[in-house]
C-alpha cells in the first residue's frame, strides 16, 4: 500500500523539483551503462561484454531501490511525495530484474566456478520471485482485458486458491521482501567471482564494489539501525468504532509525545492484535482526543479483514512518521475532491482539521456503493463551509461517476482546477487520463496510492 501525494516545488527554470529523483536515477544508469561499455577490455567479445553490463546495471538498480526504500522520508522532496519514491524504488527492481534476461543469455563463461553459478540461481530466483509477487495484487491494471479473462478464470482454480492463501497477505509479502539485500548479496558476490572484464580493467570491478556495497551498506541499515533513528510514538487504542461491514475506525490515545501530522498525511502503525504485532501503513482520518489520531481500516484480505476482531481498547500501539505531501494547500482556489471508497480517509482528515472557514471553492464527490457511512458527518461540516459543495454519489443507485459528470457538475474551466483524488488505482487511472485530455494541468492533478508494495 502506498499513500502521500503529488509535490509541486520549483527547481530552476520551472522543472518541478519532483523529477530530480527520477531524473537521477536515469542519468546514473546512463552514465554506468557508457561507463562499462567504453572500458570493455581489449579482445572481449561484445557480447558478451554487453551481458555483463547488463548484470552491472541490474546491481545498480537494485542498490538504488534498496537506498531508496530505506531513506522514503528523506528522499520525498526530490520524488514529489514518499509514494512516488516507493514507485520509483519498485520500478528500479522491476527493470533489474527484466536486465537478468539478456545478462543470463548473454554473458556465460566458460571459466565461472561452481560458488558463482549456485549463488547466480539463487539471486536470479529469489528477486524474481519478489517482483511477481509484487505485481501480483495489480495484475488487473497491467494485464490486457482478454487476458484478465483468463486469470479470473484460473483464480477460481483449487491449486490457485491455495497458493493464494499460502502467499496472501501484507505481512507474508513484507517478511519475503525484508530478504531483497540477501538475494543481492548472492547476485554481487557472483559478479565478483564470475565476471571476466574485472581482471583486465579494475575500474570496472571497484566502481563495481562501490555501488553493490552502497545498496547492501543502506539495507543493513535499514535491517539493523533504522529503528533506533527513525521517529517512533507510543500510543494505546482508545476505541474501535464499526462504521461499515468492512470499514472499521480505530482511534489512538498517545502515551508520550504525540506525532505531529498534517492533514493527509499517513503513518506507519503497529498494532498489537490478539494475533501479535501487525505493521501497516494508514491514512490519518483525522485528530482524536487527547491529541490522538484515528486511523480508518478498509478490510484488504489480509489482517486488516479481521482487525474488528483482534483490536480492543487499551492495547498498545507504535505510529511512525507521518510521511506524504496529499495537500489540499498546494492547489488552486477551484479545487475538485473526489474520493472512492476508503480513499475518502485523508480527506476526512482535512475536513476534521479545519480550523475556519475554507479560503478555495471546493466540489468534493464522495462515490461509495450504497450510501456513504460518512456522508452524515461530511453534510454537518458542508453546512458551515459555504464555500464546500458536496457530491454523495451512489453507485447501486446513481451509477458509476464519470469524470464528465464530474466537469460537467462544477462549471470551472479545466485550466484553473486542482484535482484531489482518493480511490482504487482502476478509477484513478481512468479520472486522471479524462482530466489530462479535458485540459487540467499535469501538476494540478494529485492522487493517493494504495499499493504499498
Amino acid at each position: 500500500m502506498t499513500k502521500g501525494g503529488t509535490g509541486q516545488g520549483t527547481f530552476f527554470r520551472g522543472m518541478p523539483f519532483r523529477w530530480v529523483g527520477p531524473g537521477a536515477i536515469v542519468v546514473l544508469a546512463m552514465a554506468y551503462g557508457i561507463f562499462w561499455f567504453l572500458a570493455r577490455p581489449a579482445g572481449e567479445p561484445v557480447l558478451g561484454h554487453v551481458g555483463q553490463l547488463f548484470g552491472g546495471e541490474s546491481v545498480l538498480l537494485y542498490s538504488i531501490a534498496l537506498v531508496l526504500v530505506s531513506t522514503l522520508p528523506h528522499v520525498e522532496p526530490v520524488f514529489g511525495g514518499i509514494d512516488h519514491a516507493a514507485i520509483w524504488h519498485r520500478r528500479a527492481a522491476m527493470t533489474a530484474t527484466i536486465l537478468l534476461l539478456p545478462h543470463i543469455e548473454l554473458a556465460a563463461n566458460p571459466e565461472a566456478t561452481s560458488v558463482g553459478k549456485t549463488l547466480a540461481v539463487i539471486a536470479i530466483s529469489g528477486l524474481a520471485a519478489l517482483v511477481v509477487w509484487a505485481v501480483l495484487p495489480r495484475w488487473r491494471t497491467i494485464l490486457p482485458a482478454p487476458v484478465r479473462r483468463l486469470v479470473r478464470t484460473s483464480l477460481e482454480t483449487r491449486p490457485v486458491q491455495l497458493a493464494a492463501r499460502l502467499l496472501g497477505g501484507y505481512e507474508r509479502w513484507r517478511g519475503f521482501h525484508r530478504l531483497t539485500g540477501l538475494f543481492l548479496a548472492a547476485g554481487f558476490l557472483h559478479g565478483l567471482l564470475d565476471a571476466s572484464a574485472f581482471e583486465a580493467v579494475p575500474a570496472l570491478r571497484w566502481s563495481y564494489v562501490a555501488i553493490g556495497g552502497t545498496g547492501l551498506g543502506f539495507y543493513a541499515y535499514r535491517e539493523l539501525l533504522a529503528r533506533h533513528f527513525l521517529p517512533h510514538h507510543d500510543y494505546q487504542v482508545a476505541a474501535v468504532r464499526p462504521v461499515a461491514p468492512d470499514l472499521v475506525e480505530v482511534a489512538l490515545r498517545p502515551l508520550g509525545r504525540p506525532l505531529a501530522f498534517k492533514p493527509g498525511q499517513f503513518a506507519m502503525v503497529y498494532l498489537e492484535t490478539a494475533d501479535g504485532w501487525q505493521r501497516h501503513p494508514f491514512s490519518i482520518s483525522g485528530p482524536a482526543l487527547e491529541g490522538g489520531i484515528s486511523i480508518t481500516v478498509k478490510a484488504l484480505g489480509d489482517h486488516t479483514a479481521r482487525l474488528p476482531d483482534m483490536v480492543q481498547p487499551g492495547m498498545p500501539a507504535v505510529v511512525g512518521g507521518p510521511y506524504g505531501r496529499f495537500d489540499r494547500h498546494r492547489g488552486t482556489a477551484h479545487q475538485v475532491w473526489i474520493a472512492g471508497g476508503v480513499g475518502i480517509t485523508p480527506f476526512l482528515s482535512w475536513l476534521r482539521s479545519l480550523d475556519g472557514g475554507l479560503q478555495d471553492d471546493v466540489h468534493f464527490f464522495v462515490t461509495s456503493a450504497g450510501p456513504s457511512p460518512f456522508a452524515d458527518e461530511i453534510l454537518a461540516i458542508a453546512r458551515d463551509q459555504p464555500r464546500l459543495t458536496v457530491h454523495l454519489v451512489d453507485t447501486v443507485k446513481d451509477g458509476r461517476l464519470t469524470p464528465e459528470a464530474v466537469l460537467a457538475a462544477i462549471g470551472t474551466g479545466p485550466r484553473a482546477l486542482s484535482v484531489f483524488m482518493g480511490g482504487p488505482d482502476a478509477m484513478l487511472r481512468q479520472f486522471r487520463k479524462a482530466f489530462r485530455a479535458a485540459g487540467v494541468r499535469r501538476a494540478n492533478i494529485h492522487r493517493e496510492y494504495f499499493q504499498w508494495r
